[in-house]
């Protein structure tokens, strides 16, 4: 009669055994043992691609900087990666940061434009926002993001621009949709009449201006 005893107990160590295992290996390998889907799909290799990665209250927006010029990229610093943050937490439906930031990266001659200041980026904000609020009346997203905040070096280079631009305060976009440019501006200019925001709105042959510089002005 020994011999069935021993085999129970080798049966309960066995188990013992496995459980054990299963403890060291966690839920993790829970869940892979359970499954049908590839170990390999529970793994992800480390990417080469270079991208900024930020963490915001509601997702996590990711900007792959090839597409941006990478002097360019060089000179922002940790700037860049601060800033499209600081665009993510805003929440826009119809915006995405990596618009607004494709429009700090150009040069004319060798001046190279930069990122606003720190202490401007809030300033962007209401821009933003109408011009998030202009796509949603139209129901467009947004095309492109002409210009925003330009440096004073830079905005001395624009043909046309004047020197007391509202671009070089961080508070004036020129932006395209599919829309033409008289009917973004009237839309905006009717959201300005109900009160949602107070600036400029200038059409113009290839794109409109809106800005939130706190009177209202048009031409």
């Amino acid at each position: 009669m020994s011999q069935p005893k021993a085999s129970g107990e080798t049966r309960n160590l066995a188990l013992q055994s496995r459980r054990g295992a299963l403890g060291t290996l966690g839920l993790g390998a829970l869940a892979l043992l359970g499954s049908n889907t590839p170990a390999a799909a529970f793994f992800s290799r480390k990417s080469t691609t270079p991208r900024v990665i930020v963490n915001s209250a509601s997702s996590t927006a990711a900007m792959d900087l090839r597409e941006l010029p990478t002097e360019w990229v060089a000179r922002q610093g940790p700037n860049l990666k601060d800033y499209n943050a600081f665009l993510a937490s805003l929440r826009l439906q119809r915006l995405t940061p990596k618009q607004v930031i494709e429009a700090h990266a150009k040069k004319h001659g060798s001046i190279w434009n930069t990122l606003p200041p720190r202490t401007m980026w809030r300033q962007m904000a209401p821009t933003l926002r109408v011009i998030d609020r202009v796509a949603m009346e139209l129901g467009q997203p947004v095309d492109e993001i002409i210009s925003a905040y330009r440096s004073p070096s830079y905005n001395a280079t624009c043909p046309g621009a004047k020197s007391g631009s509202y671009h070089q305060v961080n508070v004036a976009i020129d932006v395209t949709f599919a829309s033409s440019p008289s009917t973004v501006a009237q839309t905006a200019r009717s959201l300005r009449s109900r009160n949602l925001f107070r600036g400029g709105v200038g059409r113009y042959s290839g794109f409109t201006h809106i800005d939130t510089r706190g009177q209202n002005v048009d031409w």
